[in-house]
């Protein structure tokens, strides 16, 4: 699998992003580079990490080892959920960089709403000055619902490019990836393999899979690119971490896309984003 294999999805701001990534939740900062430097090796091409997760360090330690140039990987972070506010984020924006040992990130994410502080209005206002003074080339949020959406676009007239969000064929979304798109914004699905829990032995995706002669992982993914949803799988092994890449080629007819629609529980596994 290389690069060029990997689709590219365009971004309202005339940007592009690969579809499939690299993400790294969970993953210590000194598992992080050997992980990522894996990743980059069998032909990732976007890795995506978060102040919150602790490992942006690690992540920068892998870019620099890769021998790849910058331009080369597509590289996201977040913003922590302390550090909302304007003021704020523009502190903690530098400090992700410099962690991170780069001059700009590709996409940087509000990590939640938390609707209770009521902070992430101003928080964007702070990404659309960042961009708007070229220190960073898209702006995104994470766990946004339409409420959350409509609030932001409303009071800066500028919708995120992406709003990276909890979907799996337990929680595909429906209803959320069709708002976005209305807004012009493209889903992209963290924790798309379930996060553990139990997913990947469902039934009817391991008939599924044994069928095509795939393995379940990845036929979800597949599933996933085939929604037109940006994925960042994560896992730490190396093999598996191969495996994932090579869901970008595999196809999927209309009838297994019904039979995985017809899995939707509407069952979250992570946070609520309604919630905090």
């Amino acid at each position: 699998m290389t690069n060029n294999e990997i689709p590219q999805v365009s971004l309202s701001d005339s940007t592009s992003i690969p579809q499939l990534g690299y993400g790294v939740w969970q993953v210590p900062d000194d598992e992080a580079q050997g992980a990522v430097e894996h990743a980059l090796s069998v032909g990732y091409r976007m890795i995506d990490t978060a102040q919150a997760y602790e490992n942006e360090a690690g992540v920068g330690r892998a870019l620099r080892a890769s021998g790849l140039s910058r331009d080369e990987v597509y590289v996201t972070t977040k913003l922590a959920n302390p550090d909302q506010g304007y003021d704020s984020t523009m502190r903690a924006y530098d400090e992700s960089l410099a962690r991170l040992g780069l001059e700009t990130v590709d996409l940087y994410l509000i990590h939640w709403p938390l609707p209770s502080q009521d902070n992430y209005s101003a928080t964007w206002k702070a990404l659309v000055a960042l961009q708007e003074e070229g220190r960073v080339r898209s702006i995104g949020v994470s766990n946004f619902h339409e409420a959350h959406l409509d609030r932001i676009i409303d009071e800066t007239g500028q919708a995120p490019v992406i709003n990276q969000v909890e979907m799996h064929p337990y929680l595909q979304q429906a209803g959320l990836r069709a708002i976005n798109a209305d807004r012009g914004i493209v889903t992209q699905s963290y924790s798309p393999l379930g996060s553990g829990k139990g997913l990947l032995e469902d039934a009817d995706l391991t008939a599924l899979a044994e069928t095509k002669g795939v393995t379940t992982a990845q036929l979800v993914l597949a599933w996933h690119l085939a929604l037109g949803v940006v994925t960042i799988p994560k896992s730490v092994t190396p093999a598996r971490i191969e495996e994932n890449l090579g869901a970008a080629g595999v196809e999927l007819t209309e009838e297994e896309l019904a039979t995985i629609a017809a899995l939707d529980r509407g069952v979250r596994f992570g946070g609520d984003p309604d919630k905090g």
